[in-house]
C-alpha cells in the first residue's frame, strides 16, 4: 500500500474517531444515563423525530459494559483483551496482506469502530451509548458512531465479497 493510500485510510479513522468521541463526549457530560433519567419520551430521551412512517428516534446516555447488545458484561476486562486483539490483526492485515488492498475501506471502518469502543474502556469504563431508534414499536438496541463504523465496514466487506464471488470471471 502506498504512503498516499495509507494516509487517506489514516485520515478517514481520525474522522470516524474524532465524531465518535465528540458525540460520546456530549452525551456523557450533558444527558443522565438511562437508569437515573425520568420516564418521560422513551426512556429519558431526547426526542429527535416521533412517528416519521412509524419510525422514532430519540437520544439518551446509556451505559453499556459488554459487547453487542451488552453481551459478556461480567467479563469487561477479557472483552478489552479480544477487541484489542482484533484491532491489532485486521491493523497487521490491512497492510500487509496485498489481499486486503480491496477490503481496505471496509477495514478501516472496523477498525475505527473497535478503536473508538476501546478508548471509552479507558476514559469512562464502559461503552457510551446513545442513538435509539424504534422500529413500528420495536425499541432497537441502543448505539453510538463506532458500533455504526463496524456494522457498515462488515457490511462492505460482505457486499464485495458476493460481489466479487457474483461477478467473477468464470474458468
Amino acid at each position: 500500500m502506498t504512503w498516499k493510500k495509507g494516509l487517506k485510510l489514516f485520515l478517514m479513522i481520525c474522522a470516524i474517531l474524532a465524531l465518535d468521541f465528540f458525540t460520546k463526549a456530549a452525551t456523557h457530560f450533558y444527558l443522565q444515563p438511562m437508569e437515573f433519567s425520568p420516564s418521560f419520551f422513551p426512556f429519558g430521551g431526547i426526542s429527535i423525530f416521533r412517528d416519521f412512517f412509524g419510525i422514532d428516534f430519540c437520544i439518551h446516555h446509556v451505559t453499556n459494559r459488554g459487547a453487542a447488545w451488552g453481551v459478556g458484561a461480567s467479563w469487561q476486562d477479557l472483552l478489552l483483551m479480544m477487541r484489542l486483539a482484533v484491532v491489532a490483526g485486521l491493523v497487521v492485515y490491512t497492510y500487509a496482506s496485498p489481499k486486503a488492498y480491496r477490503l481496505r475501506y471496509p477495514l478501516a471502518l472496523v477498525i475505527a469502530g473497535g478503536i473508538g469502543n476501546i478508548f471509552d474502556y479507558f476514559i469512562y469504563g464502559h461503552v457510551v451509548d446513545m442513538f435509539h431508534f424504534f422500529f413500528w414499536g420495536y425499541s432497537y438496541p441502543v448505539f453510538n458512531i463506532a458500533d455504526a463504523s463496524i456494522f457498515c465496514g462488515i457490511l462492505g466487506i460482505f457486499l464485495f465479497s458476493f460481489i466479487r464471488v457474483r461477478y467473477a470471471p468464470q474458468n
